[in-house]
């Protein structure tokens, strides 16, 4: 009795490595199928419309199991095309006047073909298996991926699917057999110490092309190099330049041929390193960022509050969770506004791998303020606690940190509205309150105490006028001694040669502030130098800086010594540099002067950035004072500015890496901008000049 129609569809997806592979004679497509049951193949392909699923009328014959194999199918001895065979198990589950339809699909082609099956009905048993049809077969290309699926027609159930990776000419014993794989280069890679070669194992006179390239999960391959070569080549990668979708494609230079992938770098830990190395934050908007990386990586980022003095920044999590990252997407907090104390922390398998304060460099240095967290309960109950290293205490509250001290201070000024609100949603809401009003509050009560005890210590003196003149000492000592504690004023100066440029000045101002410096920056005062002009700017800052006994840095660029050059009529003037900000170029007209006339040393040091420019460039008359490399030269460089009360040499050496690891990102990011490679080092030979 004849049994439905079956229906069997496969397309390109992935599979086993097969060795050794049987050899099918001929073009002709046929079919057999398990003693007992008959079947035949339709002449033609038809439609692959698998259609709605609809209630059987009774027992139908349906798919089971699906399984496959490759096979070679042969025109002559060594003129073979690589092909899928497809079994498929059939069991009655529920007329027998079903039928039964087997379709194919492959990319870039599609097709379905059609088998009728019979099953006597001896066999029908309901539920149990009757057997199998075999279908030879479907070719398919080296390399590709098939998709295979099986359903009935009319479609009875939801059909069987199956994914499979086909394997190309390295792994399989058909070199000899398939045109396209008779000159396929043979590849191996090896390690060596830090280093790791690619051994193209071919004949001299071979021509074929070998591509580096950074595969995607999402998105086209990311070129890294290209050649073409000739004959046995051995190429030498760095162990820097590895990471896990750092993919090689190798193919010799004959029409129709056959590429080669692999990528042998997915499992090695110095790849995965390398990979969270190269990543970065890269913030787009106040409140929009993105994850730069080479390659897709399992990842979760949320907000943290980074308080100064150099503690744990502590996560937002709870009340904020955290965001799954997906990389090159953009991601946005649910922020009302944005803090310089605000940071980013991105999570890999529960380990913190990254973490940018992306609003410092924009928004100024870190502030002391305390982060107050309010809770909202049922029925409108709330609560608030203040944000400290020791966790979070609640306010009011009698205990002996901080913000419990000023804890009446804070509720008062979050009445008031003087604390800036940071987030907010029915479960709660942060709010960043300033604290320096408290600490100039205290420093004013203590001013006023000495100023008392000074005038009264002055009344005695005055009476023994012989001590009048050490008394003036001392108190003079005193007030430099006051202004140390507060940190000594530094004025820094630049060229404003590019947007990257100003982010890197901005990462190191905001790395000078972790110090005691009190650093000004145009940078972060850009309304108050509009409203007063570059030039008024500059000389009130200039003016202030020196009173105070600070130091003012000029930082040279190309731009900068462009500029100076200009001025001592060396030169001409930068393109570029002659910005509606550019408080270097304003300052010029009293920089030269304290030059010229010799008073520039102990008022004023020199710095630039290694790689960029070197001491060397820097004109003539600048180098009257100290002029550093930096970051290979911070140490002097910190010593200079914190004269004439330097810290010990274990304590500078100590701050000189805490401000080498904050401008660490900054120079990454401006000396190698993600997804480029680093200068002057190539993936291969000739890297760079792809073909």
């Amino acid at each position: 009795m004849p049994v439905p129609w079956f229906l069997l569809s496969l397309a390109l997806g992935r599979s086993p490595i097969v060795l050794s592979l049987e050899r099918l004679v001929g073009p002709q497509d046929t079919t057999h199928c398990s003693p007992g049951l008959s079947c035949h193949l339709w002449d033609s392909d038809i439609l692959c419309l698998p259609g709605d699923i609809v209630p059987a009328p009774g027992p139908v014959l349906a798919p089971t199991h699906l399984q496959t194999e490759l096979v070679l199918r042969c025109r002559k001895e060594t003129y073979c095309d690589l092909c899928v065979r497809v079994a498929v198990h059939l069991a009655v589950h529920a007329s027998l006047q079903a039928q039964v339809v087997l379709s194919f699909q492959a990319y870039p082609t599609a097709r379905c073909v059609l088998l009728e099956v019979q099953v006597p009905a001896a066999l029908v048993q309901f539920g149990q298996s009757v057997g199998s049809v075999v279908y030879d077969c479907f070719e398919a290309a080296l390399g590709s991926e098939v998709r295979i699926w099986s359903y009935t027609q009319p479609r009875y159930e939801k059909e069987l699917n199956l994914t499979q990776q086909l394997p190309d000419c390295r792994g399989l014993e058909v070199r000899n057999s398939i045109p396209s794989c008779w000159a396929l280069p043979w590849l191996n890679v090896s390690a060596d110490g830090d280093n790791v070669h690619l051994v193209l194992n071919v004949s001299e006179e071979q021509h074929f092309g070998l591509s580096l390239y950074w595969n995607q999960v999402q998105g086209p391959p990311k070129p890294r190099w290209h050649k073409n070569l000739t004959g046995p080549q051995i190429i030498t990668l760095n162990h820097t330049d590895l990471v896990p979708c750092l993919c090689i494609q190798v193919w010799p230079l004959e029409p129709d041929s056959v590429r080669t992938n692999i990528c042998p770098f997915r499992e090695d830990p110095r790849a995965h390193q390398n990979l969270w190395r190269a990543a970065r934050l890269r913030l787009l908007t106040l409140q929009s960022w993105l994850l730069d990386a080479p390659c897709s990586l399992p990842a979760e980022a949320a907000l943290c509050w980074q308080a100064p003095g150099g503690d744990p920044c502590q996560p937002l999590v709870p009340p904020l969770s955290w965001e799954n990252v997906t990389v090159d997407k953009v991601l946005e907090f649910p922020l009302l506004k944005v803090h310089p104390n605000l940071c980013v922390q991105v999570n890999s398998w529960e380990k913190l791998q990254l973490q940018e304060c992306l609003w410092a460099d924009s928004l100024g240095p870190l502030k002391d303020d305390v982060l107050l967290l309010e809770t909202r309960g049922p029925q409108d109950n709330r609560s608030l606690c203040a944000l400290e290293p020791s966790g979070c205490t609640s306010l009011p509250s009698k205990a002996s940190t901080r913000a419990a001290r000023l804890g009446e201070y804070l509720l008062q000024d979050l009445q008031s509205g003087q604390c800036l609100q940071l987030w907010d949603d029915d479960l709660g809401a942060l709010w960043a309150c300033p604290m320096d009003k408290y600490i100039h509050k205290r420093w004013a009560l203590l001013w006023l105490a000495c100023l008392l005890f000074a005038a009264a210590l002055s009344l005695i003196l005055l009476l023994k006028k012989d001590h009048a003149k050490g008394w003036l000492r001392l108190l003079k000592q005193d007030v430099r001694s006051g202004a140390a504690a507060r940190g000594r004023a530094a004025l820094l100066l630049y060229s404003a040669d590019d947007s990257g440029f100003e982010r890197l000045v901005g990462a190191l101002a905001s790395a000078l502030c972790q110090l005691p410096l009190r650093v000004a920056v145009d940078l972060w005062s850009r309304r108050e130098m509009s409203a007063q002009g570059p030039v008024a700017w500059f000389h009130a800052q200039r003016r202030q800086t020196l009173q105070e006994g600070g130091v003012v840095v000029l930082l040279f660029s190309p731009g900068a010594v462009a500029l100076c050059s200009e001025w001592l009529q060396e030169g001409v003037s930068a393109p570029g540099a002659h910005g509606p900000h550019d408080a270097f170029r304003a300052s010029l007209s009293c920089v030269l002067p304290d030059f010229l006339q010799g008073r520039a040393p102990g008022r004023y040091v020199g710095a630039c950035f290694d790689r960029l420019l070197h001491p060397d460039s820097v004109p003539a008359l600048f180098r009257t004072v100290p002029v550093f490399s930096l970051p290979s030269q911070l140490p002097d460089f910190l010593g200079a500015l914190q004269q004439p009360r330097a810290p010990r040499p274990g304590r500078l050496q100590e701050r000189a890496e805490q401000v080498s690891r904050a401008l660490q990102p900054a120079l990454d990011s401006y000396f190698h901008p993600p997804g480029t490679p680093a200068p002057g080092r190539g993936l291969g030979p000739g890297a760079g000049d792809g073909t």
